[in-house]
């Protein structure tokens, strides 16, 4: 029989937000993570929504997997209703990643691009699939997964909590084994991190809290451009030796909803990149100040174009999505250089979420054209108005 022999939980602003809308539960057996979208505080509301849902636990005797399906669904029910009612809240939803620890088998059940992850003999399983618009074209064949990791809307998920009356959900029951450890984590950490640089850094500590608190830390390091939230446990078979056992509590860590978007999603997937003239050696006077003046008209060249290009950045538009999947207007072309300097802004977040938008309306709208300021404003106020053709 398993039993959680040790567990820890907790969430991080990241470095590019000013408030957490993630929510998380650890009760042993029971675990979920949260991560909610939303204009103000919408966000925040879901996954706190997703979470109360979990908190009564699971009835003895009943299937896991269907158990926690249908506490997905009540869930959803909740946040659809609320969003329908409230203004404030249209459009809200969260993302879901539930895991139960049962006798015998871990049950698992998933909507969105959260994730659950198995350690087991030092190899990172993935046990959910990410339900985003880059997997489904991973899945397709039309994109591969290292296009995957700086392609322009790769933060656009595909099915959430709240959008729709009723929302699939993926279940699946995993078979433990003694010593095995479970990742249970919001998209701000594996959108930092490899899941190479994750196995290191949870093979690399003694505690759970060391390995989670490293997870949280490397994730800010390489830039915490959202909320970041891990949850670990170690399973063991009952009345096994040497394992201490983790307190039983629930953390809620969701807090108001950011209203502007500090990071847009979209990257470009090749950087504009200036190039020096190739170096020559000194060979006299004569020599050097034909390499001064070459390397004088060099720098007018450049100021020139670097002038140009930013009258040209202050007068061009274009439309996309930012970190939480929400329809943004952007001010600039969709190009980062390298230093992770980005030749964008964000002028407008509308509160449509990308992932209630048809698959053909994504590709006409989101497909980063060049746009005037007003043709951008308009495209984007009939969408939140419902007037797009």
């Amino acid at each position: 029989m398993l039993i959680v022999a040790e567990h820890y939980a907790g969430s991080d602003t990241g470095r590019q937000r000013r408030a957490n809308e993630d929510s998380l539960l650890a009760r042993s057996p029971l675990f979920v993570v949260a991560d909610g979208m939303g204009g103000a505080q919408a966000g925040e509301v879901a996954s706190r929504i997703a979470v109360e849902a979990f908190q009564g636990g699971l009835p003895d005797g009943g299937e896991p997997e269907l158990e926690l399906a249908d506490l997905a669904q009540q869930a959803n029910a909740r946040i659809h209703e609320l969003s329908h009612s409230n203004s404030e809240q249209a459009g809200m939803g969260t993302t879901l990643t539930a895991v139960y620890v049962g006798e015998l088998d871990i049950a698992i059940a998933h909507v969105g691009d959260s994730r659950a992850y198995c350690l087991r003999d030092g190899e990172l399983l993935k046990l959910t699939d990410d339900h985003s618009l880059v997997d489904e074209l991973i899945r397709q064949g039309r994109l591969t997964p290292e296009e995957a990791v700086e392609h322009p809307q790769r933060s656009v998920i595909t099915r959430a909590l709240g959008p729709e009356g009723v929302v699939e959900v993926d279940t699946r029951s995993f078979r433990g084994r003694a010593g095995d450890i479970y990742l249970i984590c919001s998209d701000g950490l594996t959108t930092m991190l490899s899941e190479q640089e994750i196995a290191v850094l949870l093979s690399a500590h003694a505690s759970l809290r060391e390995s989670g608190e490293a997870l949280i830390a490397a994730a800010n390091a390489a830039g915490g451009r959202d909320n970041i939230t891990v949850v670990l446990l170690r399973v063991a078979e009952a009345g096994s030796d040497g394992l201490s056992h983790g307190d039983e509590h629930v953390t809620m860590t969701g807090m108001p909803a950011v209203t502007t978007a500090p990071e847009p999603a979209a990257e470009p997937a090749e950087p504009l990149r200036p190039r020096d003239p190739a170096p020559t050696q000194p060979a006299g006077r004569g020599k050097r100040m034909r390499r001064a003046g070459v390397t004088a008209v060099t720098l007018v060249v450049i100021g020139l174009v670097v002038a140009g290009a930013y009258v040209a950045l202050e007068s061009v538009y274009f439309i996309g999505t930012n970190s939480r999947g929400l329809v943004t207007m952007f001010r600039g072309v969709p190009y980062t250089l390298p230093g992770n300097i980005n030749l964008y802004t964000a002028e407008y977040v509308s509160g449509v979420s990308a992932s209630t938008l048809t698959a053909e309306r994504r590709r006409t709208l989101l497909d980063h054209t060049l746009r005037s300021e007003g043709d951008a404003a308009s495209l984007v106020r009939s969408l939140e108005l419902g007037q797009l053709e």
